[in-house]
């Protein structure tokens, strides 16, 4: 097989070219390739000629278009297809004999092409489009014009051996590839500094595509975690604006990133709530109208929101994509006047002077008390008396039913329903009034969320105490909603990180009182998949039995254990499902210290299977060992030829906390070997993003900056400065824990309630 990968320069590697996405052209492919191979471009086979064991296949002269999306793929592939309403041919191509796994993906795409025709207004321009799954991809996929080229495992779907969240990614990644073919291809950026207009636009309207879909899902609930990812990121003082200025071609990989991705849907997600749907929809019909088969700035868009909206949308948004960061507004309440105040939030706790136009969105005591407004200064005042005097009066309120002290009732929600990109610090006594709120299960899960989220932020910034964010996490222990469980298990081992530091003593403890957290959904759930149960059960069910294996809990791993043992000696138990075996393969790791019994029989059944979905799932568990010895062998293996270049990202995100430091000095001995083997494509920033930052003191952040001073590469730059900087926010985490004195007993104390 061989494919072409161009995003972001390397046209120019294939064939002489102005490599800049404003220098459009039409191209005319030919290819001579062997007879019984298949042969893709971006347009249809236009004539084919016979010469004895090669052919030379000519493809339709295509439309105005970038270099970069310019694509050709070649290989022995098995094809379905079908048809939109309009006619457009739709193909999947795969390696032979998995034609079967490719229907969902194939279907998704049919569905896609026929919602953005509507959505923009505008149809879908090329009479055909091909998805194609390749064995090797360093992306997860690329939309190059009519040819959308996928690592398998983003769009092959196996109904035994996939878990129902590889179901969504699948139609999440199709969706959001299929609309590239709008935003991105037919309009495209003017240079890379607005590579968020194609990557945010297209992660904001995969989701509505899904939502469309699956409505079921709920998945405008699980966009929050792409929200959180890009808050994560853009909390950073090295983090950089949407609008990023690229001066050196191989920079362009870098910003592939949360901020690009996460944070840019999310501000359109902020803006489609405050301009509403009907006037974002109609905005962006006239803007691809208006810019197709040419290049567009991020002003253009602002330009015709402005204009078909009526509101200053140019003005309002400059500082969201032209400004690294966004606000904390912190909330007061003194009287009936709610006093709001907007600062920079960073993670590293420095107090920056920064100004947005933030549409603040509040309720009060209940969401049928709603009011909105947009804080275009440093502070603002609101009067809630008008608000506030119904409070008490109102007899279908469930406040009444549980609180007879009205000030009780009076909780204030700021950023309703988490629409907005920003945090939110609340004074005390309105911090401990939501506390409540929280768990008298007053709120939607949505804003549950942003308080969990914030709070763990603002706790790392060393804005609130490690004790207030445990008391806060307590409030969470009967939610079965997946996306709340879901982020308290990541504060469950953002908190373990540097509990390992900060009160080594009490790290047993922690972990006890998080699976104590735990408990009440892993036992409303269980092992096993109840038929037509709700997909977001379904996901919820891997990720807390897989938490409870990562924090050692004994009856689990003891659980997991009996039915990995099923699983080797029948590959098709229903006793081990696709959704739970991750879980199980963490549990065979977990165990496996100071000998290898558990990495032997785990590898060897990696190697043993064919199952593409296994494989994956097996290599995102096999470096959880608490063993640092064990990890070392297994980072070993990337230098080998065990396991394939583009499934390292696999392997580096699944290394255990006990495995952190050997991970950064096994990164530091072999850098050239890694350098020489990854140097030449995206992959090679994976391995400062998911390894160094596994560090937490400055002495370590000091060494690995002076490590890497005379072996600077341009296109690690920004993640390096990123990941020390991330070393450097935990050191200061830890020694704020350490002054938290009490903290010991109140671990004590939680692990023991019920």
């Amino acid at each position: 097989m061989a494919t072409t990968q161009f995003e972001a320069v390397d046209a120019r590697r294939c064939f002489p070219c102005w490599d800049e996405p404003a220098l459009k052209a039409s191209f005319k492919v030919t290819l001579t390739v062997p007879s019984d191979l298949t042969a893709l471009s971006n347009m249809p086979v236009e004539n084919e000629k016979l010469d004895g064991e090669l052919k030379t296949v000519y493809f339709e002269e295509s439309p105005i278009m970038s270099t970069y999306l310019v694509a050709v793929v070649v290989g022995l592939f098995d094809h379905i297809e079908d048809r939109t309403s309009t006619g457009v041919v739709v193909g999947l191509y795969c390696a032979v004999g998995k034609s079967d796994q490719g229907k969902l993906a194939l279907d998704i795409a049919v569905k896609a092409l026929e919602i953005y025709t509507k959505y923009f207004s505008v149809p879908y321009p090329l009479p055909k489009l091909d998805l194609v799954a390749v064995s090797e991809f360093s992306a997860g996929a690329m939309e190059n014009y009519g040819l959308i080229i996928y690592r398998e495992s983003d769009l092959l779907y196996h109904e035994l051996h996939s878990a129902p969240a590889k179901k969504q990614r699948i139609t999440i990644v199709t969706a959001h590839e299929v609309a590239h073919q709008w935003f991105g291809n037919l309009v495209t950026m003017e240079w890379w500094t607005h590579l968020w207009l194609n990557e945010g636009f297209a992660t904001w309207i995969s989701y509505m595509v899904t939502n469309i879909l699956y409505p079921e899902w709920n998945i405008w609930s699980q966009f929050l975690l792409e929200t959180a990812s890009g808050l994560r990121m853009d909390a950073l003082e090295k983090s950089h604006p949407i609008e990023v200025e690229i001066y050196h071609a191989r920079s362009v990989i870098e910003i592939f990133d949360a901020v690009s991705y996460e944070k840019g849907s999310s501000v359109i997600r902020m803006l489609q709530s405050y301009l509403g749907d009907v006037t974002f929809q109609k905005s962006l019909s006239t803007y691809i109208r208006k810019y197709q088969a040419k290049n567009a700035r991020t002003e253009d868009l602002w330009n015709v929101l402005s204009e078909v909206s009526g509101e200053p949308v140019d003005i309002m948004m400059h500082n969201w994509t032209k400004s690294t960061g966004y606000p904390v507004i912190h909330v007061q309440l003194t009287a009936n006047i709610l006093e709001f105040k907007q600062s920079r939030f960073l993670l590293s706790g420095f107090h920056v002077d920064g100004q947005w136009i933030v549409p603040i969105t509040l309720c009060i005591g209940s969401y049928e008390r709603q009011t909105k407004f947009l804080l275009e200064k440093s502070d603002g005042r609101v009067d809630i008396s008008e608000l506030v005097q119904y409070i008490g009066d109102d007899v279908n309120s469930n406040e009444n039913k549980h609180e007879e002290d009205s000030q009780e009732n009076l909780w204030i929600k700021v950023n309703v329903d988490q629409s907005g990109f920003y945090r939110v610090n609340y004074e005390d006594k309105l911090a401990v009034r939501l506390r409540k709120a929280v768990q008298n299960n007053y709120l939607l899960p949505t804003d549950k969320f942003g308080i969990l989220d914030d709070g763990n932020a603002l706790c790392q910034a060393c804005e609130q105490s490690l004790s207030s964010l445990l008391m806060l996490m307590d409030v969470y222990r009967k939610e079965l909603d997946y996306v709340i469980v879901s982020r308290l298990i990541d504060v469950c081992y953002c908190v373990l990180k540097i509990a390992i530091d900060a009160i080594p003593d009490s790290v047993n403890e922690l972990k006890q009182y998080f699976i104590s957290l735990l408990m009440y959904s892993a036992e409303q759930l269980g092992w096993d998949s109840i038929s037509g149960e709700d997909h977001s059960n379904s996901l919820l069910r891997g990720e807390v039995i897989e938490a409870l294996a990562t924090l050692d809990h004994d009856k689990t791993q003891r659980e997991a254990m009996r039915r990995f043992q099923i699983l080797l000696n029948d590959r098709n138990t229903s006793l081990l499902s696709a959704n739970t075996r991750k879980a199980a393969y963490i549990a065979v790791m977990r165990s496996t210290t100071g000998e290898r019994s558990g990495l032997e029989s785990l590898f060897s059944f990696y190697k043993s299977t064919d199952v593409l979905q296994e494989r994956d799932r097996i290599l995102r568990c096999i470096a959880s060992s608490a063993d640092p010895n064990v990890v070392l062998e297994v980072l070993n293996l990337l230098l080998s030829d065990e396991i394939p270049d583009q499934d390292i990202v696999y392997v580096l995100g699944g290394i255990s906390l006990e495995g952190g430091r050997t991970a950064v000095k096994w990164l530091k001995d072999n850098w050239e070997r890694i350098l020489a083997k990854y140097g030449g494509g995206l992959l090679l920033t994976n391995f400062i993003s998911l390894i160094v930052p596994r560090v937490n003191s400055n002495e370590e952040a000091d060494d690995i900056e002076a490590f890497f001073a005379s072996r600077m590469n341009p296109s690690i730059v920004m993640n390096l400065n990123v990941s020390i900087e991330k070393i450097r926010i935990k050191a200061r985490w830890i020694e704020s824990v350490k002054q938290e004195h009490s903290l010991p007993d109140l671990i004590k104390q939680l692990t023991q309630r019920k």
